[in-house]
């Protein structure tokens, strides 16, 4: 058993955003703290990141009832709800300014999943009906996103839903039509869904993104997921992310296990342990996970999300396999984590340890990216599912 999980929760992560990025003047929280813990009060303020504010502190405060989780909840709701959402053209905003206005208001599909994802967490929370209409509502427009010819989601629109040339996440990613990314965050928050609305055409969707997943996604020659499509589906560059294999393949576990589909579920059984397979060739000898290879290029950088989503998924496979050699190897970046990432002296976790071992200051501290969510939900998950403490 591992352990240590609800001390950092509890005592370090939850905290550190509650002390620090609340926006007492403005509404929502801050957009940005960089890499040595300065507040950027004027920072633009992302979709993603209030999204994933939300997400977290629900889930905490289902998990334990507290009322300052409550609150942190409560305040990521409605400002979410009263500033990101476009009421003339339906969906989330991109991004505001620090006082609330749109700057960018096009339409990722990956910022309408995790929209979808923390108000379908808000309400398990907290039972707010409007919570569930509105999760309700970004599942028909994200349905509204779909290729109704070849499948799967396109990657992103103008503000009022018309194609758009730059489809791109980030500026690291490639200009693509389809990305595996925004697949699997659709994936998560069907999963979230399915878990308080039991719908015909939300279980049809769940289906066919799964099996997206098995028939287009995954490589069986490799056990990666690929990451780039264009429109037609062709695989667009090499590039092997351990990170997002081994989020994938508990995801995958978890969206056909809720789902409730006995033939789903028994395909993705049969595909995970390939995908964590591929994704643990990306440990390194400290325990840690490298961030990607792309054209047979390594990048060792240790980013936190990828050890955070690697401690996860492969205690789901270690269980799902009955081999305790996966709960070892989880253990292990656990243990680096604890020594290396967290960041004992101000408070959550750095961005990443470089190759060298050196501390990454040049990314944020929290941000448009970085978030309470994948380091948050890893603690939730162990002490959830896992019993750990």
């Amino acid at each position: 058993m591992m352990k240590g999980f609800k001390e950092e929760l509890e005592n370090n992560i939850l905290p550190y955003w509650m002390k620090n990025m609340v926006d007492e003047e403005h509404g929502g929280f801050y957009g940005q703290i960089d890499g040595n813990n300065k507040a950027h009060k004027k920072a633009n303020k992302g979709a993603v990141m209030h999204a994933r504010i939300l997400w977290t502190y629900s889930a905490a405060y289902r998990l334990f009832g507290k009322d300052c989780y409550r609150k942190m909840a409560d305040r990521a709701y409605f400002y979410f709800r009263d500033y990101f959402i476009d009421r003339v053209y339906g969906g989330v905003f991109w991004e505001l300014d620090y006082l609330g206005n749109p700057v960018n208001p096009k339409k990722q599909t990956y910022a309408q999943g995790f929209a979808l994802y923390a108000f379908a967490e808000y309400y398990r929370a907290t039972g707010t009906p409007m919570a569930l209409a509105y999760a309700k509502e970004f599942f028909y427009q994200i349905e509204a996103c779909k290729d109704t010819i070849l499948g799967g989601y396109w990657e992103a629109f103008t503000e009022d839903w018309q194609p758009i040339a730059d489809m791109r996440l980030s500026d690291k990613d490639q200009n693509e039509a389809k990305t595996m990314n925004t697949h699997l965050h659709i994936l998560e928050p069907y999963t979230n869904l399915l878990r308080i609305w039991d719908d015909v055409s939300l279980k049809k969707a769940q289906k066919e993104l799964i099996s997206l997943f098995i028939d287009r996604i995954y490589n069986a020659e490799t056990g990666h997921l690929q990451l780039f499509f264009d429109a037609d589906w062709h695989v667009q560059g090499d590039i092997q992310s351990f990170g997002h294999d081994i989020e994938a393949a508990w995801l995958l576990l978890e969206a056909a296990q809720v789902l409730g589909d006995a033939m789903l579920e028994d395909q993705i059984r049969s595909v995970v342990p390939s995908i964590a397979n591929a994704a643990m060739e990306g440990l390194l000898s400290d325990g840690s996970m490298a961030y990607e290879k792309k054209d047979n290029h390594w990048d060792r950088e240790r980013h936190w999300w990828v050890q955070a989503e690697a401690v996860v998924g492969l205690s789901y496979v270690g269980r799902l396999l009955n081999n305790t050699s996966y709960q070892n190897k989880a253990a292990a970046v656990w243990n680096y984590i604890q020594h290396n990432l967290v960041d004992k002296h101000e408070g959550e976790w750095y961005w990443s340890r470089l190759e060298n071992g050196d501390i990454n200051r040049k990314e944020d501290k929290a941000g448009f990216w970085k978030c309470p969510y994948h380091n948050g939900r890893m603690c939730l998950e162990m002490l959830e599912n896992f019993d750990n403490i």
